[in-house]
């Protein structure tokens, strides 16, 4: 039989082998590891140096056969980033959930790689299956980042089609790869609840991606609130006491300001991606928020549902509030009610982080912190949120 999802979809553990092998023998991959692991030592050395990870990484994934298994390698490294890179790991919510139903996983967009994996770090610790990953072709440029990630549950978003009628048919076809994960092959899947991160640090459901899921729903036989309850869809909430991007979103968020646009480097969203992974993040939570029901029925009314509860349920760190008070006054927070983690970036560390950067990118840098809290007190005062 034909598979309609092939090109898009994750890997089969029939196909894992295959894929490994091919990584193996990619001069382009094995160097790209080689600079991230070794620095200027892969440079210097480039021929035996990427025969050195060749080497490592050969010994790390003999045996490797299935998925799962990739997963077990993929989790170790998850572990150690989160010991070298952050300063604590946390979750809250799981336990609202039923580990027998595949959920869709809804988050707000931080962080390119570290979301999903944060999330299904989370999923796996509580024992809940993990989830399949949807991840934009704009950063699959290389064929080899695609086998890489497809190798890790993600599947195909293709953001880069022309022409209405094509993007029409790539969103019918990943709505019904959406639908099929869950509801046929029983897999928990994760999307962001918009394309692109919210580098402004303001978190918003884009009514198109809703509208994109609803693609997949037979008219004839379900209505539009019975379609949505039946995807499972679950609101989660990351929050970083520290974004290691802050300074290159501030840069790109300064330069559209005055500009009115941002030219991205080349590879610029892989530099992002690794620096997303190796860099300080402080302390991490993930908060998952509760299933939404049949009440919903309109894209803009899930849209909204979802961001009330990512508002909710994101969890304040310290330096939010720093933010907050450098840009709004420290007056301006007394008696929020809001709670607010223990934090491990002091006061004074927090303000030379945002000394360092240009003068002129400073407030965009502070805002990146501060909307957290500029939204959650638009919901609670029933204000209009910033644009």
């Amino acid at each position: 039989m034909s598979d309609p999802f092939a090109d898009i979809r994750p890997y089969r553990d029939a196909e894992v082998a295959v894929v490994l092998s091919r990584l193996l023998d990619n001069s382009e991959f094995l160097a790209a590891l080689a600079a991230y692991r070794l620095g200027r030592l892969a440079s210097l050395m480039p021929n035996l140096m990427r025969s050195l990870v060749r080497y490592r990484l050969a010994s790390e994934v003999r045996g490797v056969a299935d998925v799962r298994s990739m997963q077990v390698i993929i989790e170790r490294y998850m572990t150690r980033m989160i010991e070298g890179a952050t300063s604590g790991f946390s979750v809250s919510g799981l336990e609202q959930l039923k580990p027998v139903r595949p959920h869709l996983y809804m988050s707000n967009h931080r962080d390119i790689a570290m979301d999903p994996a944060f999330t299904n770090y989370a999923l796996h610790h509580g024992g809940y299956e993990t989830a399949r990953i949807a991840i934009g072709d704009n950063l699959l440029s290389k064929p080899w980042v695609s086998d890489l990630m497809r190798l890790n549950k993600s599947f195909i978003v293709r953001r880069s089609v022309n022409g209405p009628r094509e993007l029409l048919a790539a969103s019918k076809l990943l709505a019904n790869y959406i639908r099929h994960s869950l509801l046929l092959e029983n897999s928990a899947v994760w999307i962001a609840q918009r394309e692109g991160r919210a580098k402004d640090g303001i978190d918003r459901t884009e009514p198109v991606v809703i509208k994109m899921l609803s693609m997949s729903r037979d008219k004839s036989k379900c209505d539009f609130g019975a379609h949505i309850e039946g995807l499972g869809i679950v609101p989660v909430a990351i929050s970083y006491e520290l974004d290691p991007c802050d300074a290159m979103k501030a840069k790109e968020l300064f330069e559209k300001a005055t500009k009115g646009c941002y030219e991205k480097a080349e590879q610029e969203d892989i530099a992002s991606i690794a620096k997303g992974i190796a860099g300080d993040k402080g302390r991490v939570h993930v908060s998952f928020g509760t299933p939404l029901g049949c009440n919903l029925n309109t894209p803009d009314a899930v849209a909204n549902e979802v961001d009330r509860q990512i508002i909710t349920e994101y969890c304040l760190h310290p330096t939010n509030l720093y933010a907050y008070s450098r840009l709004y006054g420290s007056d301006a927070l007394i008696a929020t009610g809001f709670r607010v983690e223990e934090g491990s970036y002091s006061e004074a560390a927090f303000d030379a982080r945002i000394a360092a950067m240009p003068a002129a990118h400073r407030p965009f840098a502070l805002g990146i912190y501060a909307n957290a809290v500029v939204r959650k007190l638009a919901l609670a005062e029933n204000l209009p949120t910033p644009c």
